[in-house]
Order: structure tokens, then sequence, then C-alpha cells
């Protein structure tokens, strides 16, 4: 039996993120984008599930509960976090800290989430 070099090993986990940016670079899967200016501040990630709508006059799903993207992606100070959409989904409702944001005229529920505790529980639970 022969054993893989470390060198073999690296570099096939390397061509794996290798062709996951290729793939989202060149339209493969669908990315949404968001940029929270408040983070660096409170230190959490604000993510959107439901809005008041005043056309309907109801609250209706919306940013993470409608999202149809396969990825989410933070720009934080020029870096980005990204997460499959499915994974954040999981990790948002285990860790998040459901909150409120009463500013008119556009209402959300959310949650709010460090961008640590996402690494932490990926780091815990690797993804596939």
């Amino acid at each position: 039996m022969t054993r893989r070099s470390e060198f073999d090993l690296d570099y096939s986990h390397g061509l794996e993120g290798e062709n996951l940016v290729d793939t989202l670079l060149r339209g493969g899967k669908t990315v949404e984008v968001k940029t929270d200016l408040k983070w660096k501040l409170t230190g959490n990630l604000y993510i959107e599930t439901e809005c008041w709508y005043q056309t309907s006059q109801s609250w209706e799903l919306s940013g993470l509960k409608a999202s149809t993207a396969d990825y989410w992606a933070f720009v934080l100070e020029g870096m980005v976090l990204m997460v499959p959409t499915v994974t954040l989904r999981h990790i948002v409702y285990l860790e998040g800290y459901p909150i409120a944001n009463n500013m008119l005229p556009n209402p959300s529920r959310g949650y709010l989430i460090k961008p640590e505790s996402i690494l932490e529980v990926i780091k815990k639970n690797p993804l596939p």
C-alpha cells in the first residue's frame, strides 16, 4: 500500500478550493453579497429573515429565508466571508440571536450573529 505524500493531499485540497472559486467567478453558482457597515462597531452581522411590506401590510419572508442564492458573502473591511446558504441557515438558527429592527419605513426581523460564531460552528462540523 502506498501512502500519498503531504504534497499530494495539500494539492488535492487546494485544487478543490480553486475549482470552487473558479465556479463562483465564472457564474456557476449564485452569491448574495451583504455589506454590514455596523459589524465593526457591534461585532455582529445582522441577517434579515422577514420584512414588513407597506403594500401588503404584512410580514413576508425576505433575506435568508427567501434567498435562492447558493452562497452568502459578507464583505467585512476588504475581506469576504462566504458561506453556503444552507449552512448559514443552520448556523443562524443554531447560534443567532433573534432581533427586530423597527426602523421605519421598512421594519425587519432577523438574527444577530458574530462572524467568529459562523467559523466556530464550521470548525466543529466541517462542511462536506
